[in-house]
């Protein structure tokens, strides 16, 4: 028998990949194009150029062992000094290679703060909606996640329920923006109460409270929208990133985890998330991968693609009376669900369109929309939102 933990997460596999494997299974019925699976968030779009010519010169010319090897289990010094650096120029702060643990990817980073931070029982408040994996990467270490409702009017964070959630077990509050599923970006304003909020609740308490900001979709901010630097407004703050998005790399798995020097107990903390990634498995972030991104780290891929994506989606659904968000970034439009949720998703399926339901976001009564996809597939999904608009009355 396998453990008790595994059975329950076999039986509610995530929707979302869930979602993604009818998606395979209609291509293979009726063909990949004449599916629209705005399921889940692989982008469509390549890796730039000089991603590939990295990896081409890496393994022809780099010392076959001095690549292969192992390392220190916080990754290649110099990787991870460029990386530091590469932050430094960006938001005028000053970490080194000291602060930072290379990761596999944003959610190994994330997996990693959780075995080094949380004791069981431990709570981890997050702001709904929010991404349907956090409570696994809790549960894996008896953490129990508690979420807070944003404001329903503009999904930013609501400072008063945050203020009301906040306990004596409080050890972490997880941050996500740009925000899946919504879009939204959370403004320096919300940042500044929020990081407040949390001040004096350490002080009441006489405990340490961490922000974990997850941030694969950092770069993913359209019209000029500033997303928030946090370690600039909360010192116990630690950053889980990954170039899953900005650099088309899903599939690679390499991310950083970033931990201020100022933060509390800095030095038991970066040392026990060194070990962390070790006892976890990971060992360390993928060799090849830290050689790359350190080579990349100004390398982008091209927001103009989603930037089209994005506002043709929104127009073509507004014009079908649907009631989107517009997005401030990453790629995902939240749509208000004419019906329940779930019945809304069955019935987009019988049109061969793939959307997630809010309710896997702990938000019912909205559904999400990755726009990640070609131009085409947004395109030949209008007569099947149009069908369904029909059939829900949002359209006569």
């Amino acid at each position: 028998m396998i453990s008790e933990k595994m059975i329950k997460l076999t039986q509610n596999n995530s929707t979302i990949r869930a979602m993604f494997e009818e998606g395979n299974r209609l291509a293979a019925l009726h063909g990949r194009e004449n599916v629209y699976d705005f399921s889940i968030g692989n982008p469509y779009f390549p890796a730039p150029d000089a991603v590939k010519e990295a990896i081409i010169d890496i393994v022809s010319n780099d010392d076959a062992m001095a690549l292969h090897g192992y390392m220190s289990n916080a990754g290649y010094q110099d990787a991870r000094r460029s990386v530091a650096d590469s932050i430094n120029k960006r938001f005028g702060t000053s970490f080194d290679e000291n602060n930072i643990v290379m990761a596999v990817g944003a959610a190994g980073g994330l997996n990693v703060v959780f075995k080094t931070l949380l004791n069981p029982g431990d709570e981890v408040l997050t702001i709904s909606p929010y991404f349907v994996e956090y409570g696994n990467y809790v549960g894996n270490y008896d953490g129990k996640l508690i979420a807070v409702p944003s404001n329903r009017d503009d999904f930013q964070p609501d400072h008063e329920a945050m203020r009301a959630a906040v306990t004596p077990r409080t050890k972490v509050v997880l941050l996500n923006s740009p925000n899946n599923p919504t879009g939204v970006v959370y403004s320096e304003d919300a940042i500044k109460r929020l990081a407040a909020v949390l001040e004096e609740k350490e002080k009441e308490y006489g405990t340490s409270i961490y922000i974990v900001s997850d941030e694969p979709y950092r770069e993913l901010a359209y019209d000029g929208v500033d997303v928030p630097f946090l370690t600039k407004f909360y010192k116990n703050t630690i950053v889980c990133y990954s170039w899953s998005k900005s650099l088309s790399l899903p599939g690679q798995r390499i991310g950083y985890i970033l931990i201020p020097s100022e933060a509390d107990d800095f030095n038991l903390v970066f040392d026990a998330a060194s070990i962390a990634t070790r006892i976890l498995g990971f060992i360390n972030a993928p060799s090849l991968m830290q050689k790359v991104v350190a080579r990349c780290l100004y390398e982008k891929t091209d927001i103009n693609a989603y930037d089209v994506n994005r506002k043709l989606l929104y127009k073509g659904l507004k014009e079908l009376n649907y009631e989107p968000v517009y997005p401030q970034g990453a790629f995902y439009m939240w749509v208000k669900s004419p019906c329940d949720d779930r019945e809304f998703v069955a019935a987009a399926q019988k049109h061969r369109i793939l959307v997630v339901p809010g309710v896997s976001f702990d938000c019912a009564g909205y559904v999400r929309i990755a726009y990640c996809v070609a131009k085409k597939t947004i395109e030949d999904s209008m007569p099947g939102f149009r069908a369904l608009a029909k059939e829900f009355g949002i359209l006569s």
